[in-house]
């Protein structure tokens, strides 16, 4: 049978808790460094943040112990980068403290693979099965389907798509079976493979962007820094001669997707120099959200300069897409009682006469 203990699925944690890498969370986006030992982790951390002797690097192997977290400050964002300990061959396993580190990992916004430029490709292969086994999926995004268990009626499947991974009613049912799940709606809507039908039901798995960083280029020759350099999602750099690091954080910006919106006072200029950072919603309402949760019940209109704008000023909805360094004015509607509830919850001179008139019946109640 198709079990998950052999598909790779995270063990449960039914054993003593161990003592993890309890990082307070900082910044507008978290980034885990991940690879073998020795591979200039370190050296990275302190040549991108800009600091002397951060975490100390030597010539030996597991020189970092625990987790050193550092912050880069790039385009008005701050960014916390964590320099995490090298894990090696079963690390999902437990070996050599590979479980703090890899959940850690799961925590992040970004993982970077930090590889070297020599041994790149094997380590790649090695580090990739660790993270699957660990339920992180990288540069990937959630299957297409539609998962519902239910109390009775049976087992429903639905394929809307033609398969050829691998996939079909049969693979499906047997999958269900041996989760022991017997009453259940399954919908299909794109080409996928078993496994990714096992992360839908498992509902663990963390889908996380992923970038490929070869150091140590100074060490190889040119044709092997241009293959690397072409590969999918990889980018050369050398830590100790500095080489490549702006292109690093151009890249670290795009896969964390962030987006700086600058607000504007009604009549006023926009403040250029403190921006709201969205990072999972782009659209107005997160900017009020992200402002004051009473913004959303005020809500009028919002005007929006910038990339997002058809014309300068165009006048939005809450729904409107926002794009990096837009410009928002929020014109909101005073009359709105935020603090009333129920029959009260109305604009101004309504809901003041709403509660004359109550009192006045109350009054006559009483005589």
């Amino acid at each position: 049978g198709i079990n998950a203990e052999y598909m790779g699925a995270a063990q449960s944690a039914t054993g003593p808790k161990q003592d993890g890498f309890d990082v307070p969370r900082s910044g507008n986006g978290r980034v885990a460094l991940i690879g073998f030992p020795s591979v200039g982790k370190s050296s990275f951390l302190n040549v991108i943040t800009g600091r002397k002797n951060v975490s100390e690097a030597a010539s030996y192997e597991f020189t970092t112990l625990t987790c050193i977290p550092g912050m880069l400050e790039y385009k008005d964002c701050k960014i916390q980068i964590l320099d995490l300990p090298g894990i090696i061959e079963g690390a999902s396993s437990g070996a050599g403290r590979g479980k703090e580190v890899i959940a850690v990992a799961r925590s992040a916004d970004l993982v970077i693979i930090f590889l070297d430029a020599v041994k790149g490709d094997r380590q790649k292969e090695l580090l990739e099965v660790e993270m699957f086994a660990c339920g992180i999926r990288l540069n990937q995004r959630p299957a297409d389907i539609g998962f519902m268990k239910k109390k009775d009626g049976g087992q429903k499947v639905v394929i809307t798509q033609k398969q050829t991974k691998g996939m079909d009613k049969e693979t499906c049912l047997a999958v269900l079976k041996d989760y022991r799940i017997h009453h259940c709606e399954v919908t299909i809507r794109e080409d996928i493979t078993p496994d990714q039908f096992i992360d839908c039901i498992e509902g663990n798995r963390k889908y996380t962007p992923c970038l490929y960083l070869y150091n140590k280029i100074d060490n190889t020759s040119i044709e092997e820094v241009d293959r690397l350099a072409r590969s999918e999602h990889g980018v050369v750099l050398s830590a100790k001669q500095g080489w490549n690091m702006e292109f690093v954080k151009q890249r670290m910006w795009d896969y964390l997707a962030l987006t700086r919106i600058y607000t504007k006072p009604k009549g006023g200029a926009p403040d250029l120099t403190d921006p709201l950072i969205l990072r999972k919603g782009r659209r107005i309402q997160d900017v009020c959200a992200q402002l004051h949760r009473d913004l959303l019940k005020k809500f009028k209109y919002a005007l929006v300069w910038g990339q997002s704008a058809k014309h300068r000023p165009q006048r939005v909805g809450m729904d409107h897409l926002c794009r990096d360094e837009d410009v928002v004015q929020l014109v909101l509607d005073n009359k709105v009682n935020v603090n009333a509830v129920g029959r009260f919850a109305q604009s101004g001179k309504k809901a003041s006469g709403e509660k004359a008139r109550l009192k006045k019946q109350k009054a006559r109640l009483k005589t």
